[in-house]
């Protein structure tokens, strides 16, 4: 399975966790000129700006870790945008969820919860 299709199948995995979860979704790949966020999904207590990384079993590492310093900065800027016209009262938080696909369907799921915080550490 290639990496696009991989990654797509992350994001409806994703989704559908989240939803499962008590999450309700507000936007998916949402884009600006300053990056894209996954999915944005709220609770009854946060608005989460949710990066999505899927990897196959033969990755040599955890999904979390393609998160590195530069996508969280992209990921907060856009966050910071969608705040400009979305108003809520609910406290901002960046999660990262990972997915674990084996033989082109997903076998695990974890979903980092404040993976990040909104100076990118």
């Amino acid at each position: 399975m290639d990496a696009r299709k991989i990654g797509m199948l992350g994001e409806v995995a994703a989704s559908r966790y989240l939803r499962e979860n008590g999450y309700e979704i507000v936007a998916g790949n949402y884009c600006t000129r300053l990056g894209e966020i996954d999915i944005i999904a709220e609770n009854k207590q946060y608005l989460c700006f949710v990066e999505v990384k899927t990897r196959g079993e033969n990755a040599y590492f955890a999904p979390a870790e393609a998160v590195g310093y530069t996508k969280r900065q992209k990921i907060i800027a856009t966050a910071k945008q969608f705040l400009t016209t979305y108003k809520t009262k609910k406290q901002p938080r960046f999660d990262v969820l990972e997915v674990y696909a084996k033989q082109g369907k997903v076998d695990k799921i974890h979903l980092i919860e404040n993976a990040f915080d909104a100076n990118g550490r």
